[in-house]
């Protein structure tokens, strides 16, 4: 087996799709299962009402009944692994039934949707490299992050397969090892294959475990001699590295310790001197009789939490509104949004006629004191499996740049999901209908950096959050400009 071999392509898809991106929003993988079975009910009911032959009738519908399931995909979706598990299942289930289901004209209306709406390899993919990208910051095993959900042998080899086409090899070695663990008869996994894979794994990473090779493959198989002149010939060869591949690196970025959790002490001392309070937002008749509840996060740069800021309703309407809409979020360079690996979640604009919008809006002015003339319309966002957005500044060094940011929590998260500033070593948790507000410019016009700020991804729950960006044009005399550099 050559090194090429192992680019392997990971599904092999015998129909053709062409759908929507699933992997990068947890909340389309849920509609996505809700739709499947509603699919699935109307095809069925369709065929027992057009097909004559009753023998082909009884067939497809039995057929149909074996897809049809009976779990709360909201559930699911807390459990990033589940989440994984479901679209695949959700895949291998729709190609088949478009495969050998084959309806009558009238029918067809609704096998065509099922074909339309099947994930892609490329969704699958993701999913796996969201697990993977789970493990990178929250320094987890493979029996870690499958405490409460378990891969199967198939599974795991295709967690290892992406992990080793994207280059961290470790990771793949450790999953590679846990399909091994995970093989019966009834995988289609190949044995031969998993140890070729673990050995280049291991070669790449720069640590064959020497004793492990030299009997395991010889074990499995003793008869197969070129499984093991391949891996003798391999542990000639084995880079010099006192690494061990068992064992995860303790080395991390100041964004992955604050997604941990693990602050600083003086950090914790410092926020425990910070204050709370009522506000009327300098004085604002609206907040006189209902002031908001804000919270100081931080205090330099400033960075406040408004509790109780918008309502379980609102949040309801602004997820329904939101869920028809989402597509793949994007970054800033250039001048344009482009897709980029560093932020995996999807988002819409909403339209400033929405009145929940109009009355969330409202609602910022009042409490920051700033006008959202130019304010961008409100942007909702839903995180994927292992979804999160790199560290950045949300200023774009633009005219009439984005001020400040009132970014909004519309769900609790259980585990992770925090946005945090590493470069003050601050994390923040979402907190469902609380808000969070700093500005990313200086009074002078130069961007703050210490309000670049990360999303952290979701180890358990769902994310949901909407932005508020608001911009220069229209604050001069709300937040009047400095000549001084240190403003």
């Amino acid at each position: 087996m050559t090194i090429k071999e192992l680019t392997f392509v990971v599904c092999i898809w015998t129909v053709c799709t062409a759908g929507h991106e699933f992997f990068s929003s947890t909340d389309q993988i849920a509609q996505l299962f809700e739709k499947k079975n509603d699919l699935l009910v109307s095809l069925s009911q369709c065929i027992a009402a057009e097909e004559n032959d009753e023998a082909m009738k009884s067939a497809l519908q039995r057929d149909l009944l074996l897809y049809s399931d009976f779990v709360d995909p909201e559930e699911i979706m807390r459990d990033p692994v589940g989440a994984y598990k479901l679209l695949r299942q959700l895949s291998n289930d729709m190609i088949h039934i478009v495969e050998h289901i084959q309806p009558s004209l009238h029918c067809k209306k609704y096998h065509d949707e099922l074909k339309i709406n099947i994930p892609h390899w490329e969704d699958l993919d993701g999913a796996a490299s969201g697990l993977i990208r789970l493990q990178e910051i929250y320094r987890l095993y493979p029996e870690d992050i499958t405490s409460e959900t378990s891969l199967n042998a198939d599974e795991a080899y295709h967690v290892g397969l992406v992990a080793y086409n994207m280059g961290k090899y470790q990771h793949a070695f450790l999953w590679f090892l846990h399909s091994l663990n995970r093989l019966t008869a009834y995988s289609s996994t190949i044995e031969i294959e998993l140890l070729h894979c673990l050995s280049f794994s291991a070669y790449y990473f720069g640590s064959l475990p020497q004793t492990y090779f030299d009997q395991q493959p010889i074990n499995l198989d003793p008869a197969n001699n070129r499984v093991r002149l391949q891996l003798n010939r391999l542990s000639h060869f084995l880079k010099t590295s006192n690494l061990d591949i068992f064992t995860l690196s303790t080395e991390s970025s100041k964004y992955e310790t604050l997604c941990r959790g693990e602050i600083d002490e003086r950090t914790s001392q410092r926020q425990m001197a910070l204050s709370c309070r009522y506000s009327t937002g300098g004085g604002n008749p609206r907040l006189m009789y209902a002031p908001v509840k804000e919270e100081v996060e931080w205090d330099d740069p400033q960075i406040i939490r408004y509790h109780d800021i918008i309502s379980d309703r609102e949040i309801e309407i602004l997820k329904n509104i939101s869920r028809p809409l989402l597509s793949r979020s994007g970054v800033y360079q250039n001048g344009r949004d482009t897709i980029s690996h560093g932020r995996v979640s999807q988002s819409v604009f909403l339209q400033d006629e929405d009145p929940v919008d109009a009355r969330v809006s409202q609602r910022i002015a009042d409490a920051t004191g700033l006008s959202m003339e130019t304010a961008e319309s409100l942007h909702v966002q839903n995180y994927g499996i292992g979804g999160r957005y790199e560290p950045h500044n949300d200023a774009l060094k633009i005219q009439n740049d984005r001020i400040a940011t009132f970014l909004f929590y519309m769900s609790d998260v259980e585990i992770g999901g925090a946005t945090v500033f590493p470069n003050v070593g601050v994390a923040v948790q979402p907190k469902k209908g609380s808000a969070v507000f700093w500005y990313n410019l200086h009074r002078n016009g130069q961007v703050d950096t210490d309000t670049k700020h990360a999303g952290c991804p979701v180890l358990r729950g769902n994310k949901w959050v909407a932005n508020k960006w608001i911009h220069e044009f229209g604050q001069e005399f709300r937040r009047p400009c400095s000549l001084s550099h240190w403003e």
